[in-house]
């Protein structure tokens, strides 16, 4: 049985799990960013439980494309409260940041998952996570989000996001990290054309073959609009067929903005795949 490991939970990967991707930015690309309002963060948390989400992802720094870094103190307020309130929540709490300062400060707040979709590069990021017993995500990013999509540029993008990933994958381990806490995420979106992101969907394969499990984050983003013409509102459909496709090919968490939608495809997927919903 497959199994991250993710601070007090052993989260069971031989079905896929959804991770809902909870916005604490007043500027999310999504138009779906709670700012300060830890309130309405809360209820946004407990709708996504009630829909269905088996991971919640807190993330208090836009990194939409053309998207600017926030200060420090800033992400630290928008974040530290909302993961001290679900800390004893029976969910695993994942924190979406780049900072190391804040990764230690959700780490002592509660997060038992750490997704970080600069994949741990910055200087002491790996330090601040490496002897804790939180799940760690390492996403490939080309350049930063604020010029990212400007010309992204690969001579072979599958086999670069792979040479990153098992580098940074291979700094993590020499620090002790334990295979069964890391997650690999290609990146979808993130310094990539539509044609990077198809060719990354299209060799899933290659990163299921590191023996890592794979989470997918393609819900309502430009690829999706590229592919069908759809403005991010309307985007719903084509993030579940994203997340479907992802799921086929041997993705093992979905990221999503859009929970019970993703909770029935899923269902049905699972009953087909496994003869019960």
């Amino acid at each position: 049985m497959a199994v991250l490991k993710c601070g007090r939970f052993d989260i069971d990967l031989e079905r896929p799990r959804i991770m809902a991707i909870i916005n604490t930015t007043p500027d999310s690309f999504s138009g779906d960013g709670l700012g300060h309002d830890l309130d309405a963060a809360m209820r946004r948390c407990e709708a996504a439980v009630a829909a269905g989400a088996h991971i919640l992802d807190i993330g208090g720094e836009s990194t939409r494309p053309g998207s600017e870094s926030v200060p420090e103190q800033e992400e630290l307020d928008r974040v530290v409260p909302l993961v001290e309130r679900l800390a004893d929540w029976p969910v695993p709490v994942s924190v979406d940041t780049v900072k190391p300062a804040v990764m230690r400060a959700s780490l002592a707040a509660g997060a038992t998952l750490i997704n970080d979709i600069n994949g741990f590069r910055a200087p002491g990021a790996m330090e601040a996570v490496a002897d804790s017993d939180a799940a760690l995500c390492v996403m490939h990013m080309q350049g930063e989000p604020r010029s990212m999509q400007a010309a992204p540029h690969y001579d072979d993008v599958v086999g670069e996001v792979l040479d990153f990933l098992d580098h940074q994958v291979g700094a993590l381990r020499a620090l002790g990290v334990a295979r069964e806490r890391i997650l690999l995420d290609p990146g979808f979106g993130f310094g990539k054309t539509v044609e990077h992101n198809l060719a990354l969907m299209r060799a899933l394969d290659r990163f299921l073959a590191t023996g890592f499990p794979v989470l997918i984050g393609v819900s309502r983003k430009s690829v999706l609009g590229a592919v069908t013409g759809r403005a991010v509102a309307d985007r719903v459909p084509a993030s579940i067929a994203g997340a479907l496709i992802a799921v086929e090919r041997g993705a093992r968490i979905v990221r999503v903005h859009d929970v019970a939608q993703t909770r029935d495809a899923l269902t049905v997927w699972e009953a087909v795949q496994f003869g019960t919903p």
